[in-house]
């Protein structure tokens, strides 16, 4: 009877030990950024991560339309682009330091040719996202990621009205 009961004991205590191992592993994956990222999906990661691509993309090119345009309206245009996209940037990045998500962080290094050219690009590349940021805000899981695609999408369609309309002047 003693050799069962010590059997017994020593098994409770086992599973005691192994049983706090695992709730002291699940408490630091919580507090850990990797723990926070575990509840997106890959596909949020993968729009979070082409949305500060894209952004840093609008910065980067708004920058040199704003330098390098002959045309006021491509300027003012660029000027616009800073400065959505960079308030955009900014709560992407909230959200992906609240998530546990790395973002990419290395500008691009786009070339400037021509105020026709970029804008070809903006209209080209605000339709893309256009469907890219609806796309995530109705089929996203995550509800922070899903808000900010759904209040971005509202600015990009405008930008791609814009851009079309800048676009019109420049032919």
């Amino acid at each position: 009877m003693k050799s069962k009961l010590a059997v017994v004991s020593r098994f409770s205590v086992l599973t005691l030990v192994v049983a706090s191992f695992g709730f002291a592993g699940l408490a630091l994956a919580q507090e850990s950024p990797a723990g926070k990222s575990s509840s997106l999906s890959a596909k949020d990661k993968t729009f979070m991560h082409k949305a500060a691509k894209g952004g840093m993309m609008e910065v980067a090119m708004g920058r040199q339309a704003e330098q390098n345009g002959k045309s006021d309206d491509v300027k003012s245009f660029g000027k616009r682009m800073v400065t959505d996209h960079s308030k955009a940037n900014d709560e992407l990045k909230l959200i992906a330091e609240k998530k546990g998500v790395k973002l990419p962080s290395k500008e691009p290094n786009e070339k400037w040719s021509s105020d026709k050219a970029y804008m070809d690009m903006m209209v080209k590349d605000h339709e893309k996202d256009l469907a890219e940021f609806q796309d995530e805000a109705k089929e996203g899981s995550d509800p922070d990621v899903k808000k900010f695609a759904e209040d971005t999408a509202k600015v990009v369609q405008e930008h791609l009205d814009l851009a079309k309309q800048t676009q019109s002047k420049l032919q």
